[in-house]
């Protein structure tokens, strides 16, 4: 906790700065998107059904490569709103980066993929179909690069920048994390009730993590890997992912809640390793705890 409140203290972090960041970042995220897009469209370099494929993860290649364009332009406009307004660095945010923690998170995540995939395999074995194909290697080549930027800024916005502010103004960890969990959640409400519980939780649990750990190291493994299993590996039905050619397709509306209740279980035992290892390792310092 220390560790994760001494970077949040850097920089100038009145009230107000916290709204206006983001606000800042908004516009300078939209005024160059449209510098870059609007010459392009004009020019007619960009093909006239670009928005329809790009909105459609059938088309891997254009669905995400906009989707790593546009978390890219965020997280980039979001770090230099941040410097110019609240004279924070980007590791400020970041915090000190330990490799091993992140591939002990995305590890320890795609274990718990495989293990839900596996329990509603069993449940209902004719949900899942194999839908493996040559698209597929190419669903991966993109999707993997795509969706590490995207895993990567949600992170920096919500675990990093925005836990980082509520722990500043409420000054108790659990609260901090429940409001940085929620705001989170509310970002995937479009996606369903299950699917926003369940991100709501997901927030929660890794804003404490991200407290404990003091880097968002750990958190962008587990949201990498949990992101990239559902993109690739077993693609869901019935969410936006639909009519992507991953590896297996799951069409399972009845155990939605389920596979919430599974998740629940794992964040829990997430959050009990985590707390469990991280004072045994205080003597080594932080980077010994995994």
């Amino acid at each position: 906790m220390s560790e994760f409140l001494e970077h949040a203290r850097r920089g100038r972090n009145d009230w107000w700065r916290y709204l206006l960041t983001p606000a800042a970042a908004l516009v300078l995220w939209i005024l160059g998107i449209a510098v870059v897009y609007l010459p392009a469209y004009l020019a007619h370099l960009i093909p006239a059904d670009f928005t329809q494929r790009a909105t459609d993860p059938a088309y891997p290649a254009y669905f995400y490569g906009f989707t790593g364009i546009i978390f890219g332009a965020l997280v980039l406009t979001f770090a230099l709103a941040v410097r110019a307004i609240q004279g924070k660095r980007f590791g400020d945010i970041v915090g000190d980066w330990r490799w091993r923690q992140m591939g002990a998170g995305a590890g320890l995540w795609l274990v718990v993929c495989v293990a839900s995939a596996l329990i509603d395999y069993l449940v209902r074995p004719s949900g899942f179909r194999l839908t493996l194909g040559p698209a597929t290697l190419t669903l991966a080549l993109f999707a993997i690069p795509s969706l590490a930027i995207q895993t990567f800024c949600e992170e920096f916005l919500f675990r990093g920048y925005a836990t980082q502010g509520l722990l500043l103004a409420v000054k108790r960890p659990l609260i901090a994390a429940a409001a940085s969990g929620v705001i989170f959640g509310l970002f995937h409400a479009p996606n369903g009730g299950p699917q926003m519980v369940n991100a709501v939780v997901f927030g929660i649990v890794t804003a404490l993590i991200v407290m404990r750990t003091g880097n968002l190291a750990f958190t962008w493994g587990l949201h990498l890997a949990n992101n990239l299993f559902g993109a690739v590996v077993v693609v869901s039905a019935g969410d936006v992912l639909h009519g992507s050619p991953g590896v297996f397709t799951q069409a399972t509306p009845d155990l939605m809640w389920l596979d919430v209740v599974a998740s629940l279980a794992a964040f829990a035992a997430v959050w009990w390793l985590i707390a469990r290892r991280l004072p045994t390792a205080a003597a080594g310092g932080p980077e010994e705890v995994f």
